[in-house]
């Protein structure tokens, strides 16, 4: 018997039936609502979305290309998982890359770029749904990026941002950092707009390494002990 998939909310006229599955299965990975490792049988998302297989298929390969599903042999679409390592390395990652981004784009940053960045430094900011926290983030980082003029830099630091998205929002939730998310977002801003080319970097390096290790602590001082070693085990009967 296999496991009743969590409720879903049905597709609606608006947006393209592709689009609004994928909003809604992004959704529910990025809340919890789905685990790690968890299959995403295609039918029964289908079904409870009131819709065809078709739009399922291609959100479900739309969120493999953002790494938040996986296709496994025998066993189809299950939701992508990290270990912890695969969640640091990825988080140094995005700080040598972001931090060269930011470090070549300050000094072509020009007022309508600030100004975009501003603005979604400030929606990050308002924003109380903890399932956009992820894309504002990204929308903020970006929008500064992109000036450096490096595509493919690019490229790659949005595929890493997408990966550790679910992450992040943990950590926002479980260890109360989005105030300071908000300030050291404010920081590099300010940086960016006194031309500050290295302090940008530095804050940026700063702000991706300090809540990799706050998320990386919060699990540290969750997790069950292990049992004693030595200790004989209790017999049943």
């Amino acid at each position: 018997m296999t496991a009743k998939q969590p409720a879903l909310a049905r597709t609606t006229p608006g947006p393209s039936a592709a689009d609004q599955v994928y909003e809604a299965l992004h959704r529910a990975i990025i809340s919890g609502q789905f685990k790690d490792g968890e299959p995403l049988r295609q039918e029964e998302l289908a079904r409870q979305l009131h819709t065809s297989r078709i739009p399922v298929r291609e959100a479900l390969n739309r969120l493999e290309q953002h790494g938040l599903v996986q296709i496994k042999r025998y066993h189809g679409y299950t939701v992508a998982g990290h270990s912890r390592d695969e969640v640091e390395e990825l988080c140094r990652f995005r700080a040598l890359l972001e931090g060269e981004l930011i470090l070549t784009a300050v000094p072509r940053l020009g007022a309508a770029a600030l100004a975009e960045a501003k603005k979604r430094c400030q929606a990050f900011a308002r924003e109380s749904d903890p399932v956009r926290w992820g894309a504002l983030n990204r929308d903020f980082h970006c929008a500064l990026y992109a000036a450096a003029g490096l595509p493919h830099h690019l490229q790659a630091a949005v595929a890493a941002l997408d990966r550790t998205e679910r992450y992040l929002v943990d950590q926002l939730q479980m260890t109360d950092g989005r105030a300071q998310a908000r300030a050291e977002h404010q920081a590099i801003l300010e940086a960016c707009v006194a031309g500050d080319a290295k302090a940008a970097a530095r804050l940026t390096r700063q702000h991706i390494l300090g809540a990799c290790e706050r998320f990386s602590r919060h699990l540290t001082a969750h997790e069950a002990p292990p049992a004693a070693a030595g200790k004989p085990r209790r017999r049943s009967g």
